[in-house]
């Protein structure tokens, strides 16, 4: 009773304070410290508000990233984005509500593929981070088009010079053993800072594959074909960066930075069944960047930057099939020369007005080659030897402006003008994107995009290259005909209380194109190719909801639903309008165990359910991890034990069943054990450095 008594009176005092607050700001605090007196003498009934952990701003969404995971064993960048409302994992890579996402730092784009963002992401600490700026739709002076999320570091320098570094290692076992050692050095002395790293992944894998068809020809014989196939792969990746930023003056920064990678790697196949053959590959990779960038206070920008990027291979075939066999060894590369160069202008002007313009200029040379030789005289005839040499230029012209109307209201908007010219395409788009944030009351936000962009394909892919995969039965050709995507969407988001995300969306991509199979009726033979479809649509509908359970359990689920259509008219001989509605669910608990000493268990599931791309059917899957930390010796030494896709069911089994198409390809899943530990000395705290951009290399 008496403890009823003084939690009704601690609640009537906050009660009354707040009622004062309200009349005058003087009175909103007890001068003698009486109200922090008494709710300093009782914890366990203290009522404490929760800051807000995302603010809105022209154009995008602010989130307080560091304060969402300070309670969550998140050691990385990548892992601390999937934190973020909206965000997933799926296959190795960021989405922000089910859409593709950029990633960049410090608003600057890094130039990189996929794979290798992901890596660097999961090399730098969460504790850089110091907010996240998410745009479902980023202005054009970012450079970028489409959704983005904008990771802020901390720069924190010490005049007076100091020395900082990180070590880490990884032992993973799945199909076989897989290591990791990084180490990683960053120097501070005045204007100058200096950062160093060097990565090194290496290890070995096993990977099997059951295919299955009915192969329909157009005699109308059918064909059962059955294949077993055995991959075991080595490969070792070395990265290495080295970077200097120097500041000549006041925010007059100039900053040189190279990377460099080198990843051999090494793959024997056997296969057996309707055919029986083995294949040895072996593969080398070389990238060097060097970029310079220079940044003023006044909001001049600019930069230029080279990749050259080598990737020769040699692959041994011995195939036997009923009707042919096929004995021949292939050498192929792919070396890409790419400049870039950059100048852009902000303004702030008066009455919340800002502008910004800017031009940036790419220029790409692909030079590549495949060469056959038969090795033995039975082989059937192979494609003839290829030799390309294509040159690509992009222009982009920009230019935009911001206005608060009020703390309410908030627009930005920007049209970019971009020509593009290679042997095939020559022509001139504009992309038209708005933003606009409004704030009806406190607790409540929402913001309106439109965005539009184009998407283009692979250098390798729009070549006419064949190679060959399930023993030869599978021929992977290129396209010289494809087309880039245009593309454009509408998005709704909504806030509640500052942390409930709700967003709808819809789009719509022409000449959409994708990997597609297909089994050809005059040859036992399955093409994989690039193709462009008429279009693709989604509406999309998604929630972000976080809760707790005491000081315990930190949890967040995100549910989101789709429709989505795809249509070829001219999709070989048998034309799909196709439709579906797929959901997906993503939950990630944290639980704490213990402060002192400080030891967590991460949680995390995902699941899918089926889907269409092309004529491919895709299964339902999912996966659950778990994540062990113990955090020692003040926070510099981490102990990570981890167990992931625990049930073996990440993989999916895609299949074919349309029209006189029968396919079934069936892949190995294995469960993932391993241990990392990383020790940070020196208060050592990672310094971001652009890498390079290879998505579009093989």
């Amino acid at each position: 009773m008496k403890r009823l008594i003084v939690m009704i009176m601690a609640f009537a005092l906050a009660i009354g304070s707040k009622a004062q607050e309200t009349k005058t700001d003087s009175l909103s605090l007890d001068n003698n410290g009486m109200i922090d007196s008494i709710f300093q003498s009782l914890p366990e009934v203290m009522v404490k508000g929760e800051r807000p952990v995302v603010k809105a701003e022209a154009g995008k969404l602010v989130y307080d990233l560091p304060r969402m995971i300070e309670e969550k064993p998140v050691e990385n960048i990548y892992d601390a984005l999937k934190e973020l409302p909206g965000v997933t994992e799926m296959n190795e890579s960021i989405t922000l509500s089910g859409q593709g996402v950029t990633i960049v730092l410090d608003g600057k784009v890094t130039t990189m593929s996929n794979a290798q963002l992901m890596a660097l992401l999961k090399s730098m600490p969460a504790s850089r981070i110091k907010n996240a700026e998410v745009m479902y739709n980023a202005p054009a002076r970012y450079q970028v088009r489409g959704a983005m999320i904008n990771i802020t570091l901390n720069h924190e320098k010490n005049e007076e010079g100091n020395v900082q570094g990180e070590l880490f290692g990884q032992y993973t076992h799945e199909s076989k053993n897989a290591f990791q050692e990084r180490a990683s050095l960053l120097i501070n002395k005045g204007k100058l800072s200096a950062d160093f790293l060097y990565s090194h992944s290496h290890g070995k894998s096993i990977t099997l594959a059951d295919g299955e068809s009915r192969h329909r020809l157009n005699d109308g014989s059918i064909h059962d074909i059955k294949t077993h196939s055995e991959y075991h792969s080595r490969s070792h990746t070395h990265t290495f960066r080295a970077g200097l930023d120097y500041n000549i003056a006041d925010k007059h920064q100039l900053s040189v930075v190279y990377n460099g990678s080198f990843g051999p790697s090494h793959t024997l196949s056997d296969i057996s069944g309707w055919l029986t053959g083995a294949s040895k590959r072996d593969d080398r990779d070389y990238l060097h960047n060097a970029r310079m960038d220079y940044q003023t206070p006044f909001g001049l920008k600019t930069g230029v930057e080279f990749t050259y990027y080598k990737a020769p291979s040699a692959q041994m075939l011995d195939s036997k099939m009923p009707e042919q066999q096929l004995d021949y060894l292939i050498h192929n590369d792919q070396k890409i020369n790419k400049w870039k160069g950059f100048i852009t202008q902000e303004h702030e002007l008066k009455n919340n007005w800002g502008i910004n313009y800017g031009v940036i200029y790419t220029n790409t040379l692909d030079n590549s080659y495949q060469y056959y030789t038969k090795t033995q005289e039975a082989s059937a005839d192979l494609p003839d030897d290829m030799k390309i040499r294509q040159r690509e230029h992009i222009l982009n012209i920009y230019g935009g402006f911001n206005h608060n109307f009020s703390s309410k209201l908030m627009v930005d908007f920007s049209l970019a003008a971009e020509y593009y010219k290679s042997k095939i395409w020559s022509q001139w788009d504009f992309y038209p994107n708005l933003n606009l944030i409004w704030l009806p009351a406190d607790g409540h936000t929402f913001q309106l995009s439109f965005s539009s962009d184009k998407g283009y394909p692979d250098y390798w892919s729009v070549s006419a290259f064949t190679a060959y995969n399930s023993g030869g039965y599978g021929e992977v050709t290129g396209n010289p005909g494809l087309k880039p995507r245009s593309y454009y969407q509408i998005t709704l988001n909504y806030i509640l209380r500052n942390k409930y995300s709700f967003t709808a969306w819809f789009d719509n991509t022409n000449d959409y194109f994708t990997q597609t199979l297909y089994q050809h009726g005059d040859r036992l033979v399955q093409e994989y190719r690039f193709l462009n479809f008429d279009f693709r649509q989604q509406v999309g509908l998604q929630a972000s909801i976080p809760f707790k359970v005491g000081k315990w359990l930190n949890s967040r689920a995100t549910l989101t639903g789709v429709w989505t259509r795809e249509k070829d008219s001219d999709f070989y001989d048998i034309p799909f309008d196709r439709k579906i509605v797929y959901g997906i669910l993503n939950l990630r608990n944290t639980i704490t165990f213990s402060k002192k000493p400080d030891i967590s268990l991460s949680v995390n599931g995902f699941v899918r359910t089926k889907g269409y791309q092309g004529t491919y059917d895709l299964p339902a899957s999912g996966n659950l991890d778990f994540t062990l930390r113990y955090k020692f010796m003040n926070g510099r030494a981490i102990l990570n034990l981890f167990a992931l896709d625990v049930f073996q069911t990440s993989k999916i089994s895609p299949q074919i069943r349309y029209a006189n198409q029968w396919v079934k390809n069936t892949y190995s899943c294995y469960r993932q054990l391993g241990v990392s530990f990383r020790y940070a000395f020196g208060g050592y705290q990672e310094k971001k450095r652009e890498a390079v951009d290879t998505s579009r290399f093989k």
